[in-house]
């Protein structure tokens, strides 16, 4: 029985569609350093303590005029009406940008539970990068490493 659904949802190039990939075992959504890739909404199944999940991996969001970004928060709105949960990615080597405090109050109005997913997060000395990410008021930041798999595990604890 599928548990609910969960919105992957943050700035370009912070790592969601690597860390969806990893979530359902599959590379389906393009992984690429190229911002703009991904723009639909890109739909998963996943499996976490025998509890099947289902993920949508969205485009990024930015407050520059970039071509699409019109058509791409339209993607990632309804994405965030269809999820019960929204992991929101941001970047842990790149700190908090103006475009995450952005995409924080948008989370915030949807008044949908949100795990704040620090992504990059690759050795124990960067984990201290994680803290400054609470100015952005959505709680206790997860550490991440998406492309490998550290703190994946916490993250789909809490998702389920």
């Amino acid at each position: 029985m599928i548990q609910g659904i969960t919105a992957i949802v943050g700035r370009p190039n912070v790592g969601k569609s690597t860390i969806f990939n990893r979530m359902i075992q599959e590379r389906k959504s393009i992984v690429e350093d190229t911002p703009g890739v991904t723009r639909d909404r890109i739909y998963g199944k996943g499996e976490w303590l025998t509890r099947e999940f289902r993920l949508i991996d969205t485009g990024g969001i930015q407050l520059a005029d970039q071509p699409f970004q019109e058509e791409i928060r339209m993607q990632v709105e309804i994405a965030v009406a269809e999820a019960d949960v929204i992991l929101f990615v941001v970047n842990g080597r790149e700190g908090v940008t103006r475009d995450d405090e952005f995409i924080a109050q948008m989370l915030q109005k949807s008044k949908k539970p949100v795990l704040l997913v620090v992504n990059k997060i690759d050795n124990a000395e960067m984990s201290l990068n994680i803290y400054e990410f609470y100015s952005l008021g959505l709680g206790d930041p997860i550490a991440v490493s998406g492309v490998h798999g550290i703190g994946i595990g916490d993250v789909l604890d809490q998702m389920i």
